[in-house]
């Protein structure tokens, strides 16, 4: 056997785990009709196919229709959920892993203007910032009602094969009970600690009663609010010790934090240029406290933290979640010591942010998450061996060579500049986003032992690739800043890649006129703003930096607002113009109306990229498909097969930015799905 701390098994009561990584209770918004049909089953067990001790589902499933899940929960108050549960938990086992799911009452953190357009309960009138929503206090029949709602979902759970169920009572309606700050009422359920935690107990002891001792019972809650006035951590402790004493719980997961507002929700789930396992070190004062089963998750991307937070004594059962997302077969290359080939999380967070925008979890450098029906995790073998050349080692180029190498074919790839990376490396530039350059190491590294040739320096002619003699071609060549989007005075602009690669010296009075709503600006917008300058970001949109999402602003607006930065919504750069050594801005409206001037010294323009495709269109006359895609094939899953010139010397296709401005995941996603069938 192994001695590898994170590979040792764990007796959880009568169950035992084979070894110490969960991934923790979180909802990928995969549900259909908020029931875990197959491909919210594929995924889950992905992950238990890839060795995991035990996977929890839903983050939360909801318990009570007057809980109505804000993007696409399970519905664990519908009896039709039991074969669907059923399904996933039998698979689930097959694989060898243990299987729970995360339930919960909503309380204020939902809309009334959701699902069945119920009036949102909590225990006080206080909306939560998050969700805007006004609720009505709980009343005492709601209280009876929501019990017996819990009980009722934990018993459907049970019939449906889960190993047990975990309660969400951080931010939640159990949380919003015990905290001071959310709990208005009058006693037996409001004032002391003991009326506020009278709530949880009651819905512990109603569960306990319905599904018996041989059932995994667990609650995922918060030991420190890290606000004023509300649970800090000596009172954290103390229910800590309660939930342990009332023998009604087999562990404690453990949380630190609060989730009402973008920023607390960041902090408890910290993204990338953010510390590593934050609240680790908090996690194992309570196992000390409380010498429970004590399980913790919050940013432990890496092995090495996992593996100490297991050696260390600090918890039991250390969650990698993102991490998994990322790779499904983290614990499998660790049983294999091929620890190296691990593709690492990069903390990018476009997974949770992305359900709230997008509707639906996806992983920023695995495009097969989430989409395990149709992409796979572990690219087969080629039937024959072609030739592929590449132009361009941004995300798709890279992505395509490791693809096409996983397929045992030979593959050349060209790059015009020294490095690996293309927009990866720029944004990696800013320390808070250094991580993503991983996104470009990991695939370096998996293509130096696919045996992938790299010419580095080299800009890639058609008579260069046709040399090659190539029988699939693929331009990765991304784009370049477009900023030619003014009536007068483009050429007196510069653009935010100018900014952040420092091209360009910043200016003192500076406007950024933001266009794409992405990271560019926002990252111009710190580097000028750090150097001295006074910034103005102007977008035409109603907000600003749609594409960035909520937590990834959190960062952003903590740095921004410190150095005084201005934002400007609804207005629209029209036009530049010279004035002496000043720049004079031409301002109106979409909404119409407006004609303004204002002087900079320098104006940046953040307004996308565009194709950087010549090459592409100079090879398509010597393709045999002249760059055409069929769609109706890559989404099925099929290899590309049409030929609109006989006499053509290779297929050609072209990915990513090559193909139009989008993001990174959508340009590995290109890569995974074309090449898996070349």
């Amino acid at each position: 056997m192994s001695n590898d701390p994170l590979l040792q098994p764990y007796q959880l009561k009568h169950l035992t785990l084979r070894n110490r990584i969960i991934v923790t209770a979180h909802e990928p918004a995969y549900p259909e009709d908020g029931m875990p049909k197959a491909r919210y089953r594929a995924y889950t067990v992905e992950r238990a196919k890839g060795g995991v001790a035990l996977t929890m589902t839903a983050g939360s499933a909801a318990i009570s229709r007057d809980s109505p899940p804000v993007f696409n929960n399970l519905l664990a108050y519908k009896d039709e959920i039991v074969p669907w549960i059923r399904e996933m938990t039998d698979a689930v086992h097959e694989q060898g892993a243990a299987i729970m799911i995360q339930l919960t009452h909503l309380g204020r953190r939902t809309r009334w203007d959701k699902g069945d357009w119920l009036p949102v309960v909590a225990p006080s009138h206080l909306r939560e910032a998050s969700h805007r929503a006004f609720p009505k206090k709980i009343e005492d029949w709601d209280i009876e009602r929501i019990i017996k709602d819990f009980a009722d979902a934990a018993e459907r759970m049970k019939a449906g094969g889960m190993d047990g169920v975990e309660l969400e009572a951080y931010g939640h309606l159990l949380d919003q009970f015990a905290s001071p700050l959310t709990n208005e009422l009058d006693g037996p359920y409001g004032g002391s600690l003991d009326n506020r935690m009278r709530f949880c107990f009651d819905v512990l002891r109603a569960i306990r009663t319905r599904v018996g001792d041989d059932f995994i019972l667990g609650v995922r809650y918060t030991a420190d609010e890290c606000l004023p006035g509300g649970t800090g951590k000596a009172e954290g402790l103390e229910i800590s010790k309660r939930l342990k004493e009332s023998g009604l719980i087999d562990y404690l997961n453990v949380i630190r934090g609060h989730i009402d507002t973008d920023a607390g929700l960041t902090d408890v789930i910290p993204i990338q240029g953010m510390a590593n396992s934050p609240h680790l070190d908090f996690a194992g004062e309570i196992r000390a406290a409380t010498d429970f089963p004590t399980f913790h998750a919050a940013k432990i991307p890496d092995v090495a933290t996992a593996r100490h937070a297991i050696a260390s004594g600090k918890i039991d059962m250390v969650g990698m979640t993102r991490a998994h997302m990322t790779d499904p077969h983290l614990v499998r290359k660790i049983v294999e010591k091929r620890e190296d080939d691990i593709r690492p999380c990069v903390g990018a967070n476009y997974c949770l942010d992305r359900i709230y925008q997008g509707g639906a979890a996806y992983c920023i450098h695995n495009a097969a998450t989430g989409r395990e029906l149709t992409m796979p995790h572990s690219i087969a073998k080629a039937d024959c061996r072609r030739k592929v050349v590449i132009v361009g080692t941004g995300p798709a180029g890279l992505e395509a060579a490791r693809v096409a190498g996983e397929r045992g074919h030979e593959v050349v790839v060209f790059e015009a500049a020294s490095d690996p990376g293309g927009q990866v490396r720029l944004t990696a530039q800013s320390p808070r986003r250094r991580e993503m350059i991983s996104i470009i190491d990991w695939r370096m590294g998996q293509c130096e032992k696919l045996g992938v040739t790299f010419h580095f320096n080299t800009w890639a002619e058609a008579e260069t690739i046709r040399a090659e003699r190539p029988d699939v071609v693929i331009i990765a060549t991304g784009g370049l800043p477009h900023t030619e989007v003014l009536s007068k005075g483009n050429e007196l602009v510069v653009s935010a890649w100018d900014i952040i690669s420092g091209d360009v010296k910043p200016g003192t009075n500076v406007l950024i006129f933001d266009d794409a709503g992405d990271h560019a600006a926002l990252q111009a917008a710190e580097f000028l703003a750090s150097a001295g300058a006074r910034v103005e970001i102007m977008t035409p949109d109603r907000s600003f930096a749609p594409e960035v999402m909520a937590m990834n602003l959190v960062p952003y607006m903590r740095s921004l607002q410190k150095l005084d930065v201005t934002f400007t919504v609804t207005y629209r750069l029209e036009a530049v113009e010279r004035s002496g050594n000043q720049l004079v801005a031409h301002v109106g409206s979409d909404y119409g109306g407006i004609a303004r001037q204002q002087t900079f010294d320098q104006v940046v323009v953040n307004h996308g990229t565009i194709p950087l495709d010549d090459l592409y269109f100079e090879l398509k006359p010597f393709s045999s498909n002249r760059g055409e895609i069929d769609h109706d094939r890559l989404i099925a899953g099929e290899p590309q097969s049409v030929v609109r010139n006989p006499d053509g010397q290779f297929q050609l296709f072209r990915i990513g930015d090559a193909v139009a401005a989008r993001n990174t995941h959508a340009a590995i996603y290109d890569a995974l799905r074309l090449l898996k069938d070349v």
